[in-house]
């Protein structure tokens, strides 16, 4: 009998070995190949159109035996497919500006085209590249989403007009944190925008500091070691990035803005194609571009992006607020700030792991850590908190219309933090997960996990349903 043992876990092993190896057969080595496409439309139509095919200078840093996603995140999830026989080679879930803008009032009334990208290793054959838009109405917790194909293009690897041109170097790339093999590791990129030549070494402390303040946050902080951190910092022409609201206009290496969507605090940028050229240049899954400025602002696209500005007092909790965005697909949970999307006409469950609609209470997508005898919904002092609030952003506004120095918009920041610290912390169910009403922006009707949470105020703690999400994800890239 223990004979048989040994030889069945032999033929065991040869046979998973054979599955993985046949199953990854479709990527030999592979480089990193990326399709470029414009996304244009308005809030009723889009459409999709090819830009160029660009293989990448550097190898493809990713794991391949973890090549399928299945966390059902995401508005979009694009798929590569073998074109002899339709096989599943790899697929990943993603949110887009486009996605955004065309929730907004301009959308509405006019078209916008954007720059995207897809990223994925180079396949050995001819592949289709599907793009698909999540169902909104389909999501139920606990049963897969659905999607509805809306582009798809056929490339070959082989193929003479596919971009193999090295861009320009944006510098050298700096080793921040090597943990290991890349292809274990989640694999983050910390980027600059707006620092000259004569800044470099200011970002490289800057990149660091960043890198320092997303590993002193849980879940982060226990996952260190699963990351490996890199570092670029293409060189500007002028210190800073653009700020109209401010009269400030930059042409900076990567495009990153104040005032997306008329939105003062939110820092996008649509230069694609220029921030992809420059980050092809790291072995990147992720990326966070540190914007070289002191006004209070950051923003963060699932799976694309998040952006902070460094040198305001509260990077730390807008680096990492945002790059909860970008990496885990989290929603927002406050509501009494100003955003430029519109509510929705029709009520559905978000896909977001972090917020419910609530819409069957029974089956609360994080029922498994509700503590017994918690009431769901779960009762709060909201009406209190929204008064607060109110007068917060009256203040601010007022602040910003005058012209007053950052500091003193700091300092109300300051005076804020501390009175939710109080507010919040002294709630009945404080620290208990359940379903607190106001979240997603909207004060009725989206419920969050726990009264207070780094997604909600300046509180420098993810709630326990978001490091759930946050692990979750870095599973699907380390080990």
């Amino acid at each position: 009998m223990p004979v048989m043992k040994r030889t069945s876990g032999v033929v065991f092993t040869f046979l998973v070995l054979c599955f993985f190896n046949c199953s990854l057969s479709a990527f030999a080595a592979p480089r990193t190949l990326r399709v470029d496409y414009y996304h244009t439309g308005n809030s009723r139509e889009e459409w999709f159109s090819m830009d160029r095919v660009v293989l990448e200078p550097l190898e493809w840093p990713g794991n391949l035996n973890k090549a399928i996603d299945e966390s059902q995140l995401g508005n979009y999830l694009f798929e590569v497919r073998e074109k002899a026989g339709g096989k599943l080679l790899y697929s990943r879930g993603f949110n887009s500006v486009f996605g955004e803008w065309r929730t907004t009032e301009e959308a509405l009334h006019g078209n916008r085209t954007f720059s995207e990208s897809l990223r994925f290793p180079s396949p050995n054959g001819p592949v289709e590249v599907l793009l698909k838009e999540r169902d909104e109405s389909s999501f139920r917790e606990g049963q897969k989403a659905m999607w509805k194909e809306v582009w798809k293009t056929v490339l070959d690897p082989k193929d003479k007009f596919i971009d193999r041109s090295r861009p320009q170097s944006p510098g050298a790339l700096i080793e921040l944190q090597k943990m290991g093999d890349q292809a274990a590791k989640v694999d983050l990129l910390v980027l600059g925008d707006g620092y000259t030549a004569a800044e470099r070494l200011k970002f490289e402390r800057d990149a660091r500091r960043f890198m320092e303040a997303l590993f002193s946050t849980a879940p982060f902080r226990e996952h260190r070691k699963d990351f490996n951190v890199w570092g670029l910092c293409p060189a500007a022409g002028e210190s800073g990035v653009s700020r109209p609201s401010s009269g400030i206009y930059r042409r900076s290496p990567v495009g990153a803005a104040y005032d997306t969507f008329g939105t003062e605090r939110y820092v996008l940028t649509t230069e694609n194609r220029a921030l992809r050229d420059v980050a092809s240049f790291a072995p990147y899954e992720f990326i966070e571009i540190l914007v070289n400025g002191q006004t209070y602002g950051g923003g963060g696209i699932f799976n694309q992006y998040a952006t902070v500005a460094i040198d305001s007092l509260w990077a730390a909790y807008v680096g990492v607020h945002e790059f909860g965005h970008q990496f885990a697909g989290l929603a927002d949970e406050y509501y009494t700030s100003d955003v430029a999307y519109l509510t929705p006409e029709k009520k559905t469950e978000p896909w977001e792991p972090n917020v419910t609609a609530l819409l069957d209470p029974a089956n609360l997508k994080w029922k498994d850590l509700v503590p017994a005898g918690t009431p769901v919904p779960t009762p709060w002092e909201q009406e209190e908190f929204d008064r607060f609030e109110r007068d917060i952003q009256r203040q601010r506004k007022e602040l910003r219309a005058a012209g007053r120095p950052e500091a003193e918009i700091e300092e109300l920041f300051r005076q804020e933090r501390d009175k939710e610290d109080a507010m919040l912390g002294g709630q009945k169910y404080a620290g208990k997960v359940g379903a607190f009403e106001g979240a997603n922006y909207e004060a009725k009707g989206y419920y969050r996990p726990e009264v207070d949470c780094i997604m909600f105020t300046r509180h420098m703690t993810f709630c326990a349903v978001c490091r759930r999400a946050i692990e979750r994800v870095i599973g699907m890239y380390a080990g």
